[in-house]
C-alpha cells in the first residue's frame, strides 16, 4: 500500500501525507522563495522606474507581483490536495527554466534560476506526488 495516499475527502480531494507531503513541503519552500523574489523585483521596479516610463513600470510590476502571488496561491492549493493547482506550477517552473537558458552569459544567475525550477518540476512530477493527485475517476 502506498503510504502517501489517504482516502479521498468528501470534496473528492486527497490530503497529501507521507513522502508526498515531505516532497510538497520542500517544493513549497522553494516556491515561496521564488515568489518572494518576484514580489521584491516588482517593488524594486516601481521604485526605480523613471517618471517618463511610469506606465510601463507599473505594468511590469503588476505582472511580476501577479506571477509571484499566483505561484503562492497555486502552491497553497496543491498542499490542500487540489490536483488542478499542479499545472500552473509546472508552467511557471518551465518558464523559469526557459529564462535560465537565456542567461547563459551569466552562469551563476542561470543556475540560480534553473536549479530551483528543475527541483520543483522533479518533485511535482514524482511518483508519490502524482499518486496523491491521481484522478481515480478516469
Amino acid at each position: 500500500m502506498n503510504e502517501s495516499v489517504e482516502p479521498p475527502l468528501p470534496s473528492g480531494r486527497r490530503e497529501p501525507s507521507g513522502t508526498a507531503r515531505v516532497l510538497l513541503m520542500t517544493a513549497a519552500v522553494i516556491v515561496v522563495a521564488e515568489s518572494a523574489v518576484y514580489l521584491v523585483l516588482a517593488a524594486l521596479d516601481l521604485r526605480d522606474t523613471p517618471s517618463e516610463r511610469l506606465v510601463s513600470g507599473i505594468g511590469i510590476a503588476v505582472l511580476l507581483a501577479a506571477y509571484g502571488i499566483g505561484q503562492l496561491v497555486a502552491m497553497w492549493l496543491l498542499l490542500q490536495g487540489r490536483r488542478g493547482a499542479r499545472a500552473p506550477l509546472i508552467v511557471t517552473q518551465l518558464l523559469q527554466a526557459l529564462v535560465a537558458t537565456s542567461l547563459r552569459d551569466e552562469p551563476r544567475l542561470a543556475l540560480a534560476v534553473a536549479v530551483p525550477a528543475v527541483v520543483v518540476l522533479v518533485i511535482l512530477l514524482s511518483p508519490p506526488v502524482s499518486a496523491v493527485l491521481a484522478d481515480d475517476d478516469v
